[in-house]
């Protein structure tokens, strides 16, 4: 036996019948998933606890969504219709940097990258000889975000994702679920029993008196990991010293104006304020540290900056930052809010249950759980999960804001050493090398670090083989592309419009 109690011989158990232990978006990904890409060799079963809340506040998405979803065979129509869908090309972050400043991080890719170095390192030197405008000039779908412009096709593509009615997204894909064969069984989990040999889940057993048994477990049951957790007892790393904020308060309100393309994110004394925009609502929430601020200061808050009526009571939610200590333990993975929580601000949570998915199913254990493929998913989570964290973590650490307790303890605080390297890295030569686990390009971090206010000392020396005169033509040249290209589009509502006609 290895030390997570997995028998190394040959008489594993195979994995015919996988469990999923709740609904909501992680739950319905993990069933539609798994019954459209391996439903020939697996049946699915999924258990929707009546006693585990739906958060249903994640509405924003990073473009590979598009990729599962053609991987699922999504109907992208269909979906945006029936989840209230928008389309989404980046994030504006405002009062971030300092208060009054604001900045988009894009989704595409800004100017035109050589051998040596990305395109930043041009803009700095022509910065330096005056001229080359704002950074984002030269990212298309950055300008059509500042326009409120979209459209998508093979001859003008953009790099976009979605917002979606998380609630909605998860009916959608109950519907392909069920009619791709997965069993569905309502009930609240009274118990969960554990082999006492080897360690593995047997069954859910239901208040009802159903018993589900199952070779494989997937724990979707949310903050409380009924599975992963209070079954299994994985552990949590706590990264509250890195991430302050730990509560949110959300609300949605009534559309009072077309929808823009992109989602909104303002920085507040004690955490940030996002503004999500359906097709007929507008999502709203504060992200706070309850050292800084209390509930009811931040449900008067957000009531107080929300510009139209409100659809629904303001919800707190209460988190704590960090992940599981191993997001597969013995026969069970966790997906979605069971695994960890960052936190909301790069709209990575989808995005981590879809990459946990697609991990899983590459390594699915069909003759046996191994502590081989255990390991391979536990490494590739564990890399993800720490450079999403260097990432998000950096948008407080660099920043000009010292206006607020918060946000001078954001400035005092220590953070990861793969973060300090990388931003010594960045201020010392504009340089940005990526983990295995990044998810985001070097493009999304030099749009962040220097819309944050960090301006590298120096570029890379191979743009001096470049003349001044052929510099301007250059920069001239990719400029007028994007300004040309952003010219042809429609308004963001009047494609919508069209395209879901």
């Amino acid at each position: 036996m290895t030390a997570l109690g997995l028998d190394s011989s040959n008489n594993q158990t195979p994995v015919k019948n996988v469990v999923i232990a709740g609904g909501g978006t992680a739950g319905w990904m993990a069933a539609t998933a798994l019954s459209r890409l391996l439903g020939k060799s697996v049946s699915v079963t999924l258990v929707e606890s009546k006693d585990i809340g739906i958060v249903g506040v994640g509405e924003a998405t990073i473009p590979p969504i598009r990729t599962f979803h053609k991987l699922l065979g999504i109907d992208e129509k269909a979906f945006m219709r029936a989840t209230q869908a928008t389309f989404k090309l980046g994030i504006e972050f405002e009062n971030w940097r300092e208060v009054n400043h604001s900045y988009i991080h894009s989704f595409g890719i800004t100017g035109r990258e050589c051998w040596a170095g990305e395109f930043h390192h041009f803009w700095l030197r022509a910065q330096d000889y005056g001229f080359g405008g704002d950074f984002g000039d030269y990212c298309p779908e950055l300008i059509a975000a500042k326009q409120n412009k979209f459209a998508t096709s093979d001859a003008m593509p953009l790099n976009f994702a979605y917002h979606f009615d998380a609630v909605a997204y998860g009916r959608f894909l109950k519907s392909l679920a069920c009619d791709a064969g997965v069993t569905h069984r309502e009930g609240d989990i009274e118990k969960v029993t554990v082999c006492p040999n080897t360690g593995n889940i047997q069954a859910l057993h239901l208040t009802d008196g159903e018993s589900i048994g199952g070779d494989f477990f997937i724990d979707c049951t949310g903050f409380k990991g009924l599975l992963i957790e209070q079954a299994l007892h994985t552990g949590y790393d706590d990264w509250s010293h890195y991430l302050f904020c730990d509560r949110a308060v959300a609300m949605q309100t009534e559309l009072t104006s077309p929808p823009v393309p992109y989602t909104k994110s303002v920085a507040h004394k004690a955490g940030w304020r996002w503004q999500i925009p359906l097709q007929e609502r507008m999502g709203n929430g504060l992200v706070y540290c309850s050292r800084f601020m209390s509930d009811q200061e931040a449900i008067d808050t957000l009531k107080s900056q929300v510009s139209s009526t409100p659809i629904n009571e303001p919800r707190v939610i209460r988190f704590t930052p960090g992940k599981r200590r191993r997001g597969w333990n013995k026969n069970c993975v966790a997906l979605g809010l069971s695994s960890g929580f960052i936190e909301p601000l790069e709209s990575t949570s989808i995005h981590l249950i879809m990459t946990g998915l697609i991990r899983l199913m590459r390594l699915f254990p069909f003759d046996g759980v191994t502590q081989s493929a255990v390991d391979e998913y536990n490494n590739k989570f564990d890399s993800e999960m720490s450079a999403i964290l260097d990432f998000i973590v950096m948008h407080y650490k660099v920043t000009q804001r010292e206006d607020s307790p918060f946000w001078q303890q954001c400035q005092r605080m220590d953070i990861p050493d793969s973060l300090k390297h990388k931003l010594a890295l960045f201020a010392e030569s504009g340089r940005v090398f990526l983990d295995d686990g990044d998810i985001f390009r070097v493009d999304s971090w030099t749009q962040v670090l220097m819309g944050q206010g960090m301006k590298p000392q120096q570029y890379h020396r191979v743009v001096d083989e470049m003349s001044e005169q052929s510099l301007k033509q250059f920069m001239a040249g990719l400029k007028l592309q994007v300004d040309n290209h952003v010219a042809k589009l429609p308004s963001h509502n009047a494609f919508l419009a069209q395209y879901l006609r």
